[in-house]
């Protein structure tokens, strides 16, 4: 999200992480901007009986939990790395400082978090009403669109992650999945899904 020579100019520091490692709890105090440099996070909430809902996954490049520092809330989720992953940490104060004499940085922060907002909105409303077919493409779509990739689009997502973005069992996902392709709404091809 921001780029590394600006960075640069700023305390950040490089941390590694394993797999499985917690990067923040839901709860805690917001300290820190992080962005992944390599592998993958997800950020996630827990019900009472223990079901996970992932709020989203986020990859090199790519930033994570900067609502909290905007609005000086806690965490609303936790942070957790899905694979062995190394992040830049930049403070609070030095984010906002970088935003401050970065404004096209900034702007790139508000699309950022209007897109994540317009995403929450629909996720929240398909999972409340629709059935699973209509949750499942709608997710899809929703990528598809966002990668503004027009002819056959290949979906980068595991049945995991689709049921843990909306709400489904892995195995109703599986299941609906191949309804969805009988229906010719998708493709399979080798295990993949294509739009």
């Amino acid at each position: 999200m921001i780029p590394l020579h600006i960075l640069e100019q700023y305390p950040i520091t490089q941390k590694s992480y394993s797999k499985n490692t917690i990067v923040f709890n839901e709860g805690e105090n917001a300290k820190f901007y992080f962005q992944v440099n390599t592998g993958e996070i997800k950020m996630f909430n827990l019900n009472d009986d223990g079901k996970e809902f992932a709020q989203g996954f986020f990859k090199a490049g790519k930033s994570f939990g900067e609502p909290p520092l905007f609005g000086n809330f806690n965490y609303p989720a936790s942070a957790i790395c899905i694979e062995d992953s190394e992040l830049y940490i930049l403070p609070k104060s030095s984010f906002f400082n970088l935003l401050k004499t970065h404004p096209e940085v900034h702007l790139k922060f508000t699309k950022t978090l209007c897109n994540r907002m317009l995403y929450k909105s629909k996720i929240m409303q398909e999972i409340s009403i629709h059935p699973p077919e209509h949750r499942i493409l709608t997710l899809l779509n929703y990528f598809k669109n966002l990668s503004g990739h027009d002819g056959l689009y290949e979906v980068k997502m595991t049945r995991q992650q689709i049921s843990d973005l909306t709400g489904l069992r892995v195995e109703t996902v599986i299941r609906t999945i191949k309804q969805l392709e009988k229906l010719k709404k998708l493709k399979l091809k080798q295990h993949k899904v294509y739009l």
